[in-house]
């Protein structure tokens, strides 16, 4: 019995809720997604491109009753499994399945199972740019059980474009940090460590800085600067003077509101006021981090 689902037709015909939500196309499932999956890269060396067909693959392009109802975009079964569950029919009748709290988490899941796995090790032996071999290795491994597999993966990758992703996810990491928390890269500065208003630390991002060198040089994991710094979906690059937070933001600010002085998304409010922007999100009614606020507009802090 596989511990992946790899029936992602099967699941999507079967559980689709007909009607009851819009259903995500490939090409947006890869726009919503193609920023996770290259952190995953950054911070597992797994390729963009093959974590991005495998969602695809067993999710249906995020359309499946697993992957809407239970954040499970990898049909990631329940061995092991402390957390939620839900039972679906897949090898067999009323199979269970882990039921994560956002889809982040999934993916986050399916690194780790990869990584954490004996006998995925051989994958990372392979170049991290050699999707075709990648696809090949993981239905060796015994990842799935379906013989066309690897084509399956790879016939995805070229439609869409996915190794465009391994490519970012490359210059995302270029710059090899040879550093430990705290101490300069040979031959530059060490970060200015600045404390916002609302008694939270912060640098500013110079040119060439990445995710990952922020992280390391701050001995931060980077699902740890992921969840201390909100950024809109399609941010897969820093820029110079970017706001990165290096400790947990605040739930409220110091004051109570705001007046926005340019339009901006609640992400960008939530870097600039040092709050999370799950908090705006509640106390302004407001549905989407993305979503573009006004000038003028006033906003409640606390």
């Amino acid at each position: 019995m596989k511990l992946l689902t790899t029936s992602a037709i099967f699941l999507t015909s079967l559980t689709l809720r007909a009607g009851a939500e819009k259903v995500i196309s490939k090409k947006e499932y890869v726009e919503r997604w193609r920023t996770t999956a290259v952190q995953q890269m950054i911070q597992f060396k797994i390729p963009a491109s093959i974590t991005m067909a495998q969602a695809i693959l067993e999710s249906g392009s995020g359309n499946s009753e697993l992957a809407r109802r239970g954040n499970n975009h990898f049909g990631i079964k329940c061995h092991d499994w402390d957390g939620d569950k839900m039972y679906m029919d897949d090898d067999a009748q009323g199979e269970c399945f882990r039921v994560y709290a956002s889809a982040e988490e999934s993916y986050i899941d399916h690194s780790e199972f990869l990584t954490g796995k004996k006998r995925y090790a051989n994958l990372f032996s392979l170049s991290i740019t050699d999707y075709e071999a990648w696809a090949k290795g993981l239905k060796e491994a015994g990842y799935a059980t379906n013989p066309k597999y690897p084509e399956l993966l790879t016939n995805l990758i070229k439609e869409l474009d996915l190794d465009e992703l391994d490519k970012l996810g490359i210059q995302n990491n270029e710059i090899k940090p040879d550093l430990v928390a705290g101490n300069a890269v040979a031959g530059n500065q060490s970060h200015a460590v600045q404390a916002h208003q609302n008694r939270v630390k912060y640098i500013r991002a110079r040119k060439g800085d990445t995710f990952y060198r922020i992280a390391q040089e701050f001995g931060l994991t980077l699902a740890q600067l992921y969840r201390y710094n909100d950024f809109d979906e399609r941010k897969d690059l820093l820029e110079e003077g970017d706001m990165i937070y290096i400790q947990p933001k605040r739930a409220r600010s110091k004051t109570k509101s705001t007046v926005l002085k340019q339009d901006m998304t609640v992400n960008e409010l939530a870097q600039l006021e040092a709050v999370k922007a799950e908090y705006i999100l509640k106390r302004n009614d407001i549905d989407s981090p993305e979503t573009l606020l006004k000038k003028g507009e006033k906003i409640i802090l606390r």
